[in-house]
């Protein structure tokens, strides 16, 4: 009797990943192996973010500002002043007091002023901010398995060194 091929759906074997000059489809050798692990690291990023912010589209609002919504419900009922919650992104940005006001004006966080010192300025998460976060967690856990899920939790936690070293300089 022949063997019937039947697939096996219980394995998984990860593509074989494409080189960085593969995927961008440049014929010549990078110039370094610091340009290549460099730019490697840009284009994950860009895809990584790309799938990211797609995920959050449908909520109307952007990395940058999940990011700060997240800050602020780890803040608590404190809550941070202007430059403490910039200096917690992940990704810098140039104007955190616009970031904010569309945040504001979205209802999504209340700022309050100190009544013994004016200049003090105080960001909290709103609750239309902190039922959205509750939504957009399942959201994002998804969208962290679906990105990174293929990976073993070994190479996640190279990675996360790896990529804590090249912060390092």
């Amino acid at each position: 009797m022949p063997a019937l091929d039947i697939p096996c759906y219980n394995t998984y074997s990860p593509p074989m990943a494409a080189d960085l000059r593969t995927e961008i489809k440049q014929s010549k050798a990078f110039a370094t192996l610091e340009q290549e692990a460099h730019l490697s690291i840009e284009r994950t990023a860009a895809v990584l973010g790309h799938a990211f912010a797609e995920s959050l589209k449908p909520y109307g609002i952007t990395g940058t500002q999940y990011n700060v919504l997240r800050i602020l419900r780890g803040a608590g009922a404190a809550g941070l002043c202007r430059n403490d919650v910039r200096d917690r992104l992940v990704a810098k940005v140039p104007d955190a007091t616009r970031l904010i006001d569309r945040l504001v004006d979205a209802e999504l966080v209340t700022r309050t002023r100190d009544s013994d010192d004016r200049r003090v300025v105080t960001t909290r998460i709103a609750p239309a901010g902190a039922a959205l976060l509750a939504k957009l967690d399942a959201v994002v856990e998804d969208v962290h398995r679906r990105l990174l899920g293929h990976m073993t939790r070994d190479q996640l936690k190279a990675l996360i060194e790896l990529l804590a070293v090249a912060r390092q300089r």
